[in-house]
């Protein structure tokens, strides 16, 4: 029997989202081109943070299930991509996986059919990329034939309180009757639905929400910086802010940005706008104080290591926290990478501590892991706090008898230093 929805990538965003189909009932199969991922959903193993292994098994014997085989595609009612959209070595959007999967889907893609881009991309993606794509691979036309539609996703991984259900979602069509039809489908397990006026739109919606973000940070940052190098206690100046019922949305500095989104949406926005005759300043401006903070860590940290030990080199450093984010297990575009590159560099012998990270590699090594978070800052001579997981009670990290070098404020102690 035909699924009624077929969800195409299986990553962070496509299997939450299969996920609600399910729960809301729609008969749903996943198709992903990775045979660990497929193989793994199939035994009931969950691979993405916020989705269990018991949530697999009910998804399992709910009726979904997962492949690598495109024949799943035939009759399918619904079609979602969610495919990840990353970037070039040289830093320009790639949308290879998008356009295979679009080509994928023209190959089966019959009358009737809905089709929806989830995956982040530059505003026209929809229009001049997988539109074209479909129509030539299966003669058909979209908003006579078949349906197209973009709905950018808004998965916050870690997060409990906002979800799938109840997070309102941006829906556009192709044409008026193409949104029509995307509004029936997600009205299914999505309580919200904001229908906006045409695909650009609804592109152009996601990755402002992600570039207010980025630029944001980037200010804090760079006023953390200036802080430092005057004097004046950056955390006391953002609790002070942070009063002001009105005006201002409180952001915290940090040792960098890292995820599949902040870091990478502003290059798409970029990118699309320079292909316009369109320079966005404040975007560039962002990046060179956001691609500096690893580095202010590594300053910061080295100076306690001379404070303490009277160089770096053979010096004991453990990384606290090497995920993006606090509580997944997502090491994507980590600033703890960087941070460990340049302490490495310096002669400083690196560990890490994270509970959801069991394997995290430095230019392809892979860097020792301290199993007992006691026992490893027993063992430091500087501890950094890069990501304030649950498990790092502050109230321990700020009595440790190793330095503490804390990148969040959030430690309190004789021998912590705050970024």
């Amino acid at each position: 029997m035909a699924a009624e929805l077929v969800v195409m990538g299986l990553g962070h965003v496509g299997l939450p989202l299969s996920r609600a189909a399910v729960s809301a009932g729609l008969t749903t199969a996943g198709y992903d081109v990775s045979d660990t991922v497929v193989n793994g959903l199939s035994k009931g193993r969950s691979h993405v943070g916020g989705v269990g292994d018991a949530e697999v098994t009910a998804m399992l014997d709910a009726g979904f299930h997962a492949t690598d085989d495109p024949a799943v595609l035939d009759g399918a009612q619904t079609v979602v991509i969610c495919v990840p959209t990353g970037l070039t070595e040289k830093g320009l959007p790639d949308l290879s996986a998008v356009e295979h999967a679009a080509e994928a889907v023209a190959a089966r893609l019959r009358p009737g059919t809905l089709v929806v881009l989830e995956s982040t991309s530059y505003p026209g993606t929809t229009e001049d990329v997988v539109r074209p794509l479909l129509e030539r691979g299966s003669g058909l036309r979209a908003g006579e034939d078949f349906h197209l539609a973009f709905s950018p996703q808004r998965i916050d991984p870690g997060n409990t309180t906002w979800t799938i259900r109840n997070t309102p979602k941006i829906v556009s069509g192709c044409t008026a009757l193409c949104a029509k039809h995307a509004v029936a489908f997600y009205a299914r397990f999505v309580d919200h639905l904001v229908v906006a006026r045409g695909t650009r739109e609804a592109e152009m919606a996601k990755l402002l929400e992600n570039t207010y973000r980025y630029v944001n940070i980037a200010l804090v940052d760079e006023v953390a910086l200036f802080c430092h190098k005057t004097g004046i206690d950056i955390w006391d100046v953002l609790h002070c802010a942070a009063s002001k019922p009105f005006g201002f949305a409180p952001f915290s500095p940090g040792p960098g940005v890292g995820g599949h989104c902040i870091p990478v949406d502003p290059r798409y926005l970029a990118a699309r706008a320079e292909s316009q005759g369109f320079t966005f300043r404040t975007l560039a401006a962002a990046q060179d104080v956001l691609s500096r903070m690893p580095d202010h860590v590594v300053d910061r940290a080295l100076t306690l290591l001379t404070e303490v030990r009277g160089h770096p080199e053979g010096a004991r450093v453990l990384l606290l926290g090497v995920t993006y984010k606090p509580d997944v297990a997502d090491v994507r575009e980590t600033p703890a990478r960087q941070v460990a590159a340049g302490l490495l560099a310096a002669g400083a012998d690196v560990r890490y501590h994270d509970p959801y990270a069991t394997e995290f590699t430095i230019d392809g090594r892979p860097l020792p892991r301290a199993e007992h978070l006691q026992d490893a800052m027993a063992q430091a001579d500087v501890a950094i706090l890069l990501q304030d997981h649950a498990c790092y009670a502050r109230e321990a990290l700020g009595q440790a008898r190793c330095a503490l070098l804390d990148t969040r404020g959030n430690v309190v102690g004789s021998r912590v230093t705050l970024l």
